[in-house]
């Protein structure tokens, strides 16, 4: 059980349910809060998330297999056959998409399904083609605060939209860290990453600290649009100035620590965000 467990990816998992939980409280204190829907909306997103993982995991097994960080993941030691593994994804995906759409409603299972679509059709199999991969990725990334809000509220709306906008940005810097800091491992797989295919790393560099910096404005767009007020504005200021100045530190110096400061920085930057995000709407 250790071993599907670990299929599931469940640290990446907690960020998802995070951004989805965000998305439907936000829709929740515009639209009416309803315990049980809530609970169908975390747990069929996290089947739909977990059954994800899987298949990316089975999709990509020889890859994996060549890199020094995955080549310990349950299919390419060998701790789950690849058959099984398939498998078990897909039964996830059934029971998350199920449980989306008759606990929550059909727009969020079509949002579901979309994003695992995206995810396993498009940008898995683009990683061996292009570095554009990163861009196409970060779409069916950006969904959990669509498919949180939806569930709440039954329709997507502009603050909807400005999540998802937020969180798409957000990734460019996320990834572009962790593509820098196994670079080797990418290029062994046969991954072409931005690192490797522009080797140098100063295009990786530059994209990191603007993405960031263009992050700032972004975030505060929901105060424009009058769904914030100025606990919000005052956070997503410190929160969006701080983790630009991590990204920056990497045109000085483009080395794997760098890189990782950038990578920590932006895991603790989001959930801040979502938290001054929370206060303010609490408050309000």
């Amino acid at each position: 059980m250790r071993d599907y467990f670990a299929l599931t990816k469940p640290r990446v998992t907690w960020l998802i349910l995070l951004s989805t939980a965000i998305g439907y409280f936000l829709a929740a204190t515009r639209f009416g809060w309803t315990a049980a829907t809530f609970w169908h909306c975390m747990i069929g997103t996290a089947l739909l998330a977990s059954g994800t993982a899987a298949l990316n995991q089975w999709y990509e097994r020889d890859a994996d297999a060549k890199m020094h960080r995955t080549q310990m993941r349950p299919i390419p030691a060998g701790l789950i056959p690849a058959g099984y593994a398939f498998w078990f994804g897909m039964a996830l995906i059934v029971a998350g998409s199920a449980e989306l759409w008759l606990g929550a409603n059909r727009l969020t299972a079509l949002l579901g399904l979309f994003t695992t679509a995206s995810y396993l059709l498009m940008y898995t199999p683009l990683k061996r083609v292009s570095p554009h991969s990163t861009t196409v990725g970060a779409v069916p990334g950006a969904m959990p605060p669509l498919i949180g809000y939806a569930a709440a509220a039954g329709l997507i709306n502009i603050e909807a939209m400005l999540l998802f906008a937020i969180l798409f940005l957000w990734q460019f810097p996320h990834f572009y860290a962790i593509a820098w800091m196994y670079r080797e491992d990418y290029e062994r797989a046969g991954i072409r990453m931005l690192p490797v295919v522009e080797p140098d790393g100063a295009s990786t560099a530059s994209r990191i600290f603007w993405l960031s910096l263009a992050l700032v404005p972004l975030s505060l767009l929901p105060g424009l649009f009058g769904y914030t007020g100025p606990v919000y504005l005052v956070g997503a200021q410190i929160a969006g100035f701080g983790f630009a100045f991590f990204c920056s530190r990497v045109l000085e110096e483009r080395s794997r620590q760098r890189a990782r400061q950038v990578l920590l920085t932006s895991v603790i930057y989001l959930p801040v965000l979502y938290a001054f995000l929370v206060a303010d709407r609490a408050i309000r």
